[in-house]
């Protein structure tokens, strides 16, 4: 079932650049003018956005919309292969506008800048055929799906996370499937959505953000090709969809899995009896305020101090005098990167077996990459007795404000 139907004509130019695509009978002049017609939505312009959006702009999709809110950073070039060096502090929408333009002139791109909420998804995604889901939170996942459910359009998802990465279509339409040139068979239901494969969100803090994990640079290319292949098959209404299965990919072990999924009757947005039918507030659903990150878990009661307190505090040989002791619980890889001469390292994971042997009559100033580990590791440490504080921001904020010649990841 395609999205979009042909109203449009293709130009000499257009002609000669989608020439390969005219000379494949699935796609041809019809399924190249569906191209033309048909807007595509991208939520995020990062690592699966930039593979998707270059596909389907090389590709002829006539509109593509962006959904970003932050700007080009060093650590995005590993992976974020629409930006160039020279993007670097570049708001994202902009550098991604340019080089869609540059791949494509015949392709507009309609730029929505901020955070997709509650607040504005169903006004932007209801001017879509097709959503391709590309965000890294939760929240904006919750909400993509709701809104998608809701508006009765297609969202193609992808997700990774270090050396993997996996993808599927939650499509809330009913389909006729065609069997030869005239024949078809009844309407087949709906498929499931984001809540059928995931009902609830993770705690807070459980699952660890790129910045925080890692990411292989070229594992959103090979999620993100499959996202875009999976639009293009919506559009032109052929091949089989991943509607109804999820593919898992391992790029260590060069191995695809495929999961089969099947709607819940009783799910709140495409169950048989809904009882999500608007948008809720998806930062308190998913137990965060405000961007995901390394920081989502800070309680409000949490000891914290500054990056300028804590340098205060060193430069006052505070940590030489058995009262106090600077920990740092991210893992031995990132130490290696950059460290405060001034701390231990005890990983995170390590802190309930090390428990026993810190001192109760010290206080512990604790700090991690952004702040949301050690926050773990000061609620952990105070539940047990002992006296800990918090460094707001990290090693992040330090070498920020602090020391700027301290090498970031």
């Amino acid at each position: 079932m395609s999205v979009a139907t042909p109203a449009v004509d293709l130009t000499n130019d257009e002609i000669k650049r989608y020439s390969r695509h005219l000379i494949l009978p699935e796609v041809g002049m019809e399924g190249q003018k569906k191209l033309k017609a048909a807007s595509v939505l991208c939520i995020g312009t990062g690592g699966l956005g930039a593979p998707v959006s270059l596909y389907l702009a090389a590709a002829g999709v006539g509109k593509i919309g962006l959904v970003d809110f932050d700007v080009v950073d060093f650590s995005n070039l590993q992976r974020q292969v629409l930006f160039d060096t020279q993007d670097v502090d570049r708001s994202k929408l902009e550098a991604a506008r340019d080089r869609l333009k540059g791949l494509n002139p015949h392709v507009e791109i309609e730029l929505h800048s901020g955070h997709l909420n509650s607040s504005n998804a169903l006004d932007i995604i209801r001017n879509y055929d097709v959503v391709v889901d590309g965000t890294d939170n939760f929240p904006t996942r919750y909400c993509t799906n709701d809104a998608c459910v809701i508006l009765g359009k297609p969202n193609v998802y992808g997700s990774i996370f270090r050396f993997e990465g996996q993808a599927t279509v939650f499509d809330p339409r009913p389909r006729k499937v065609v069997f030869g040139k005239d024949a078809e068979r009844p309407e087949e239901p709906a498929g499931p959505c984001y809540r059928c494969l995931y009902p609830e969100p993770p705690p807070p803090g459980m699952v660890p953000s790129c910045a925080e994990g890692g990411v292989l640079g070229i594992l959103p290319g090979v999620v993100g090709c499959i996202q875009a292949t999976e639009a293009i098959k919506l559009i032109l209404g052929d091949g089989k969809s991943l509607r109804n299965r999820l593919v898992r990919y391992s790029a260590m072990d060069m191995e695809f899995k495929e999961f089969k999924l099947r709607r819940d009757p009783n799910c709140p947005v495409c169950g048989d009896n809904p009882t999500i039918k608007e948008l809720i507030d998806y930062e308190q659903f998913c137990g965060i305020r405000g961007e995901e990150s390394d920081t989502i878990i800070r309680e409000e009661e949490l000891p914290e101090i500054t990056v300028q307190q804590l340098k205060e505090k060193i430069d006052a040989g505070i940590f030489g005098n058995g009262q106090y002791e600077l920990i740092d619980v991210r893992e031995q890889h990132e130490w290696d990167i950059c460290h405060l001469d001034e701390a231990t390292l005890i990983p995170l994971k390590t802190i309930p077996g090390e428990i026993a042997n810190l001192d109760e009559d010290k206080t512990y100033i604790v700090h991690c990459k952004m702040g949301g580990r050690s926050a773990q590791a000061v609620d952990f440490m105070k539940q047990a007795g002992l006296k800990a504080i918090n460094v707001q921001g990290g090693i992040l904020a330090w070498a920020k404000t602090i020391d700027t010649s301290m090498p970031t990841y």
